[in-house]
C-alpha cells in the first residue's frame, strides 16, 4: 500500500470513528463550537488573508480567468460573511434527534422516524475557499464528520481556514477526527477517497462540470451533485417591466461568476420591443456582452448573434443570451430543454401564468417575481450550504444541515409478536 493511500485511509477511518461520537453530541456543544469557530475566523483574519494572497498571486501567474480569481479572492467582507454564516448555522434548529413523524399500528406498535446523521461526508471542491468554512459548519451542526479536499489553486487559503476552525472546534469539545482536510494537491488522493465506501457515506463535489463528472464516474460512494447552472428568467407579457428590469439586472450582474446567476433571458414577443432596448442598454453600461436571437437583433441591432451552443452555456461571466419567445408555452419548452434544473424564474402579474410556470418548470428552485440569485443556503435560512443539488435523490436545491441527515425507524412495543 502506498504512503498516500495509507494517509487517506487513516483519515477516513478516523472520521468514521469520530462520526459515532458526533451523532451523540448535544446541540449546545455543537453551537458553542460553531460560535468559537466564527470568532476564530475574525480573530485570525490577517493570517487568512496573507495565505489567500499567495493563492491569488499564483493564480495570476498562471493567467487563470478573472472569474476564477474572483471566486478565489477573500477580503474583510468575505471573511466576515464566513463568520456570520457559522453564527447563523449555530442559530438554526438542530435537526438531529427530531421525530419526523410517528404513528400507531392496529397491533399497538408505535412506529416513528428519527432523524440521524449520515455519518462521514466527503466534499471535493475547487476555487472558493469560503466553502471550507461552510462545509465544516454544516457537517458539525448535522452531527457528521467531514473530509474536505479543496482545489490546488486555493491550497494555502484552505489550510489556513481549516487550521483556525479545527483548533476552535477541538477546544470546544468536538472529537479529533471529526474535521479533516486532505492537504496534498495530488489528484490521486481524490481517486483513493472515492473508493472508501466502508468509511465515507456521501460525496459532494463542488466545482466545474468536468470535476463533477469525473467524481461521479469514479466514485463507489453515493454522490450529490450539480453539473452547472444555466438559469433563465422569462419576462411574461403581463410583467411589470420596471420590476423585470430590476430582477434581471440583479440576476446577471450582481455576481455573474456563480451558478445561480442568469445566463439566458427570455422575453415575450408582446413586450419585447418595449422592454429590450432599455434593458439591453443597462446591461451594456454594466459591461455585459449580449448574444441575441434574430428577433432580439432586429429590436436592438448592435449585438452579437446567439448560436445554438449559447442556449446551453454557463458563462459565469458578464455574457448573456437573449431570446424572444411567442408565449409562456414556448418559454417553458425552452427552459425544460436547456435549463440545468438549478434555478429558473418568471416575472409576471398574471396569477395563472405564475402557477403554470411553477407547475411545469422542472427545476430545483422556481421563482415568481424574484432573482435567481436567491438559490443559496444562507438566503433560504439554512445558515449556509454545502452545495446546490440538481439531483432528485436524496436532496434537491440548497443543501443545508437537514439535507445532511437520514433517518431510522424507532419502534415501541409492549410484547407484540408477529403471528
Amino acid at each position: 500500500m502506498s504512503g498516500l493511500k495509507k494517509d487517506i485511509l487513516a483519515i477516513a477511518k478516523g472520521a468514521k470513528e469520530a462520526s459515532l461520537i458526533m451523532g451523540q453530541i448535544h446541540s449546545s456543544v455543537k453551537d458553542k463550537a460553531l460560535l468559537a469557530m466564527a470568532d476564530g475566523l475574525e480573530r485570525n483574519k490577517a493570517r487568512i488573508l496573507s495565505a489567500n494572497k499567495k493563492d491569488i498571486l499564483a493564480a495570476k501567474n498562471k493567467k487563470l480567468k478573472a472569474s476564477f480569481i474572483e471566486r478565489l479572492t477573500l477580503n474583510d467582507k468575505r471573511i466576515k460573511a464566513m463568520a456570520d454564516s457559522l453564527r447563523q448555522v449555530a442559530a438554526i434548529r438542530d435537526p438531529i434527534g427530531e421525530i419526523i413523524k410517528i404513528w400507531t399500528r392496529p397491533n399497538g406498535l408505535w412506529i416513528g422516524k428519527l432523524r440521524v446523521p449520515l455519518g462521514v461526508v466527503g466534499v471535493i471542491y475547487e476555487s472558493r475557499p469560503n466553502v471550507t468554512a461552510d462545509c465544516i459548519g454544516l457537517c458539525l451542526k448535522s452531527g457528521n464528520s467531514a473530509i474536505l479536499r479543496g482545489g490546488s489553486e486555493a491550497i494555502n487559503s484552505n489550510i489556513s481556514i481549516y487550521a483556525v476552525l479545527n483548533e476552535a472546534a477541538r477546544r470546544s469539545g468536538i472529537p479529533e477526527g471529526a474535521i479533516n482536510l486532505i492537504r496534498t494537491t495530488d489528484r490521486k488522493a481524490v481517486h483513493i477517497l472515492l473508493t472508501l465506501s466502508d468509511y465515507v457515506d456521501l460525496i459532494i463535489p463542488r466545482g466545474g462540470e468536468s470535476l463533477i463528472k469525473e467524481v461521479a464516474g469514479r466514485s463507489r460512494i453515493p454522490v450529490l451533485k450539480h453539473y452547472k447552472g444555466v438559469c433563465h428568467i422569462y419576462v411574461d407579457e403581463d410583467a411589470d417591466l420596471n420590476m423585470a428590469e430590476r430582477v434581471c439586472f440583479n440576476a446577471k450582474v450582481q455576481r455573474p461568476s456563480v451558478c445561480n446567476a442568469m445566463e439566458t433571458l427570455l422575453v415575450s414577443r408582446d413586450v419585447a420591443a418595449r422592454f429590450l432596448p432599455s434593458m439591453i442598454k443597462r446591461f451594456k453600461e454594466a459591461g455585459v456582452e449580449i448574444r441575441g436571437c434574430p428577433v432580439t437583433r432586429k429590436i436592438v441591432r448592435d449585438i452579437k448573434a446567439a448560436t445554438e451552443k449559447d442556449w446551453s452555456t454557463e458563462y459565469l461571466d458578464l455574457i448573456l443570451s437573449v431570446k424572444v419567445v411567442k408565449d409562456l408555452d414556448e418559454a417553458v419548452e425552452h427552459i425544460n430543454r436547456y435549463s440545468t434544473k438549478l434555478s429558473d424564474a418568471i416575472v409576471t402579474e398574471n396569477y395563472h401564468a405564475s402557477v403554470e410556470f411553477l407547475r411545469r418548470v422542472d427545476s430545483a428552485a422556481v421563482y415568481v417575481n424574484a432573482s435567481t440569485r436567491f438559490t443559496d443556503g444562507g438566503e433560504f435560512g439554512f445558515g449556509a450550504e454545502i452545495g446546490i443539488s440538481t439531483d432528485k435523490f436524496h436532496a434537491r436545491g440548497p443543501v443545508g444541515a437537514e439535507e445532511l441527515t437520514s433517518y431510522k425507524y424507532i419502534v415501541f412495543g409492549s410484547g407484540q409478536i408477529r403471528e
